[in-house]
């Protein structure tokens, strides 16, 4: 075989094995790839491995079947008490349908664009700028609502909708910041009057206990004081009539009767009664002791006088 026709059937078989690497393919599982055989939609690869015509078959999009996010540039929006705010939104949607989302619309995210700002100035256009401002998760609900059946014929699944920010003109936004900070302030005289009351209750109850408890503890001082006193009494009477007991068990004589009652008296005398009444016993006692006590006394003198002089 002569050499030129050697390198002519090299040249064709790497052309023939170039020619099966690029047709050769594997799909990824989040992947979806769009084929056209002439130019017509033949099918949809899905993942594994495939192969295409060469000049035939034509791999025409690749679409991804992960969720995808979009975040839009603020749209100019009007509330319906003619109030103009910029409000930004965040898209997530999925691609359900590959041939759909191909061939269905021209420039799907332009598409999304323009149909997002022109659904979120229906809603708030019906909307006030108060109720705009509280009735975010409304107003989300409502676009994904919207959005996703607008999008069906696209092969196109809205996920979920969120209004990134809601930027209302410069002078409302001072009014409200007004507002905030005059809600703030009364909230927080409000919580200061409630601890200043707090704190009064506080203080009124302590007083409260600590007069409960010295009044408690005054009535247990003078319930000691009134067990000790009567304590005291029932021994003093206790010691009296042991006493009297073992004077009557001793059998005393009337002169010794009458020597104690002369002693009671004597002890009487010494306080600060001005009349005393004595029994006549008594006085016939202390008479005889007194004229005892003389005899005693005469004794002691005559005794003294015989002894001479020093």
């Amino acid at each position: 075989m002569p050499i030129y026709m050697k390198i002519i059937l090299a040249i064709l078989g790497v052309l023939v094995v170039l020619a099966l690497a690029l047709n050769f393919k594997v799909v990824q599982q989040s992947k979806a790839y769009v084929l056209t055989r002439l130019g017509s939609f033949h099918t949809i690869w899905t993942q594994g491995p495939h192969f295409k015509i060469p000049f035939i078959d034509r791999i025409v999009k690749v679409v991804s079947l992960k969720e995808q996010v979009v975040d839009f540039a603020p749209q100019p929006v009007i509330t319906k008490d003619n109030v103009t705010m910029q409000i930004d939104t965040v898209i997530y949607f999925t691609i359900t349908d590959p041939k759909l989302y191909t061939y269905g619309v021209e420039h799907p995210m332009s598409a999304i664009e323009n149909l997002t700002a022109t659904t979120l100035r229906n809603i708030i256009g019906d909307l006030e700028l108060d109720q705009t401002l509280t009735s975010r998760d409304i107003i989300n609900s409502k676009m994904r609502s919207l959005l996703d059946e607008a999008t069906d014929p696209w092969g196109i699944k809205v996920n979920r909708v969120e209004l990134k920010n809601i930027m209302p003109p410069r002078d409302i936004q001072e009014s409200m910041e007004k507002q905030m900070r005059a809600e703030r302030e009364r909230r927080e005289a409000i919580l200061q009057a409630e601890g200043t009351k707090q704190s009064q209750i506080l203080v009124a109850e302590g007083e409260k206990q600590s007069l409960i408890l010295k009044a408690e503890a005054a009535k247990e001082a003078a319930i000691k004081r009134a067990e000790g006193e009567a304590e005291a009494i029932l021994k003093v009477q206790q010691a009296t009539a042991e006493a009297l007991k073992l004077l009557n068990e001793a059998a005393p004589t009337d002169q010794v009767v009458k020597l104690k009652a002369l002693e009671a008296f004597a002890k009487a005398a010494d306080g600060k009664a001005t009349k005393l009444i004595i029994p006549s016993e008594i006085q016939g006692l202390a008479g005889l002791a007194a004229s005892a006590k003389e005899i005693f006394t005469a004794e002691e003198k005559s005794e003294g006088g015989g002894k001479p002089r020093g």
